[in-house]
Parts: C-alpha cells; structure tokens; sequence
C-alpha cells in the first residue's frame, strides 16, 4: 500500500484534525503510563512548529455514546501540555459551537484537544454526518493513532472522505516497522507466539505459516500443542478440543516449510501462586498432579541458541506466566538475548501486544527492541493478515509505498 506523510503537506496556517489514541491508563485519578501521549508528541510537536492549528481528537474508554464525565479527556490536556510543554487548550466538546468556536480562536502552532468522540454513538457507528462535522472543523487531516485502525469509525474512516488525508510520524514508524518484520522481511523470520489459548489465536496462528520460517510457541498454548502429539502435560491449561486443529496446523506448517518450535523443558508446580516449590522436568516428564507454568532452562537455551540464525523476530506473546514469579524467567531470559541481537545489529526485532509489552517492560529492554507496538487490538489483527480500515483509508497512489 502507499500512504501520504508529513512530508507531503504544507500546513503552516492550516487547521489540522489529528486522530490521536489518547485512551492511557488511569488509576485513583492519575495517569499511570503516559507511553501513548509520548509516541503522539513528535507528530503534534512538529505540526505545531511548522505552524499549523493543531486540533487533537482522541476517544476514551467506552461511554456507549453519551457523555460520562469520568471519560472525560480534560485531565489528560494537562498530560499533553506536560509531555509537549506547550500550552494545551481543551473544548469541552468534539461537535457544535463549543468545537467550532475553539477552533476558530485558534493561533498557528497552538495546539487545541477535543472532548471524547465517544460521547457521540455516531463516532462507533462510522455515522456520516458525524464525520462531516468532524471534518468541518479543519482543512486537514492526520491519523496518528494505529491503534485504532483497525475500527472503521467516524474519526478513522469517515472523515478520510472529506479531508486531504496523511499519515503521523507514529502511524508511519509502526506502518514501516510491520512491513519491515512481516511485508518485506530480511531472511530468515522467527516468530514467538505464545498466550493461553489457540483458540484465539489461530487466524495469527495461520497467517505466521505463510510469513516466517520459525514459529515459537509458548505460554498454555504450546500445552494443547504437546498434549495433541500424546505429551502429558499434567494439570496445566489447555484446550483438548483444539487437538485436531493443533495437529493440522502441525501439517501444515510442515508442507509450508515452516518449523514449529515446541518447549523441551518446562518448570512446574503443584498450585499457582507466586513462588511456590517448582520442580524442572523434561518436557515428556511433567508429574501428573503438577501445571507447566513457565518453559524451562533447556527450552531459552535452544531458543537464544537460534536467534544469530536470524535476521528479523516478531514476538507476541510471553512464554510463561509471567506475571507471577519465578514463571517470568524465560521471558525475561530470553528478552534480554533477543535485546542484545537487536542492539549488536544482527536481528530486527518487533513486538506488540498488551502482555508482550508489559513483559518487556518487566525485563527493561523496551529500548532495545527495534519497534515495540502498543497498539493492542491493531497489532493482532496486522499479524493475522487482516485489512485495517484506518489505514485502507489513507491509502493513496501517490504516497509512501509499503511493499505487500
């Protein structure tokens, strides 16, 4: 696909929409991660320095179309003003009077937030006149929020109808990252998928056979896995009524000539909890009474052995339950072998995904990875192969090209 950026516009002057994903975590009032705010900065940031009348639009949590005042995005202008340090001024509304007024009083390179276009059930129902209204208000518009891309709404999709549309600096550094890792890789491609079910995950699953050369699996998932060849996996998570389709995938992924890596060791224990007595088994060896909680010592070596083979990994997905100690050790290990093959140049490493990303924050390497996604739901539906609707509606023949 192509995409027009910043670098294709003049906007000093302009009345620029930017879509942004503002939707960051509160807890007891307060912001807790401000990471979503920060990747927006350097759009906002320059579209104000080369004199453009920023107006940010952004949902936040789920309002379910009426106004809801602790949904409100008005804490979050004083994040915004923090992060950028520049002054933020906040319309207590996204549509009408209120909207257009702020707008209108508007300098070049201010930067102005609407309230939550949630609070509009026109903006989840792609509403058409909703997306006028919002497009009415600038002369330009900028899709900075890849997280919500994979949403046709109003805000996303709509307003692309109306307005000269580009992508932000975030949505084009996340657009080339993928294409990089999945699109247009360097050979060979590795891949670490891992979570709790296959049932959720079998579209990604299935896309991962066509992309990469080795699949990682890890987490419960590679229990239904091993239980579907006759492996006893004890009392630990599984799905028995994926085992056929666990063993097609098997098949398939060995007509396509793509490996399949399985955990060879695994550590165990009788209940979950954080530590508790943990025994390491061969992976044939877990004792009936006892759950595979985290891939074992073997299982990290075998698989840092393999990374210098590599030239580009995309990961979702921890290999354990990493949540609870001692269970975070292989994904910690092996976070830090794929951060230093990152950071010696040899490997192109992307992940994404809410707990891949929490488990790389955990490991403290997130700046040693060459892209780490925060889109969430976006980043799923990329690897499973789907279209997004955000940004089918900024394709344009004349822009960026992305290989596909």
């Amino acid at each position: 696909m192509a995409f027009k950026t910043l670098d294709d516009m003049d906007v000093r002057g302009k009345r620029v929409l930017l879509r942004a994903d503002l939707n960051v975590p509160f807890r007891d009032g307060k912001i807790t991660d401000l990471t979503r705010i920060e990747r927006h900065a350097p759009t906002i940031s320059e579209l104000a320095r080369k004199g453009a009348r920023v107006i940010v639009v952004s949902h936040f949590d789920r309002p379910g179309g009426k106004r809801v005042e602790t949904m409100s995005l008005r804490p979050i202008s004083a994040a915004l003003r923090d992060v950028l340090g520049l002054d933020v001024f906040f319309a207590d509304d996204c549509l009408g009077p209120i909207a257009e007024d702020a707008v209108a009083r508007l300098e070049p390179g201010q930067v102005l937030l609407l309230e939550n276009t949630r609070f509009y059930g026109g903006e989840e129902d792609n509403d058409p006149e909703m997306a006028r209204q919002l497009a009415a208000l600038a002369d330009i518009y900028v899709n900075d929020a890849f997280s919500s891309a994979h949403r046709a709404h109003a805000s996303t999709d709509g307003i692309t109808r109306h307005l000269p549309s580009h992508a932000g600096r975030l949505m084009q550094r996340e657009l080339e990252a993928l294409s990089a890792a999945l699109e247009n890789p360097d050979r060979p491609v590795g891949a670490i998928v891992g979570g709790s079910k296959v049932s959720t995950k079998l579209a990604l699953i299935g896309n991962m056979l066509e992309k990469v050369d080795v699949l990682v699996i890890g987490g419960a998932m590679a229990n239904t896995f091993l239980a579907a060849q006759g492996v006893g996996v004890g009392r630990s998570l599984q799905e028995p009524d994926m085992h056929e389709t666990a063993r097609e995938i098997l098949a398939q992924a060995q007509a396509r000539g793509c490996e399949i890596v399985l955990p060879v060791d695994a550590v165990t224990a009788t209940e979950f909890r954080p530590n508790p007595p943990t025994r390491v088994v061969p992976i044939a060896e877990v004792p009936a009474d006892s759950m595979i909680l985290d891939v074992g010592p073997a299982t990290v070596e075998a698989l840092k052995a393999r990374l210098p083979a590599l030239k580009t990994l995309v990961w979702n997905g921890p290999l354990g339950a990493f949540e609870t100690p001692p269970f975070d050790a292989a994904t910690v290990a092996l976070a830090h072998a794929v951060a230093e093959a990152t950071s010696a140049g040899h490997l192109r490493s992307v992940a994404g995904g809410g707990d891949t990303v929490a488990a790389l924050k955990h490991a403290g390497v997130v700046d040693q990875i060459s892209y780490v996604s925060t889109a969430g739901g976006a980043f799923l539906e990329w690897l499973e192969g789907k279209v997004l609707p955000g940004i089918l509606a900024l394709e344009s023949l004349d822009g960026v090209i992305i290989p596909s």
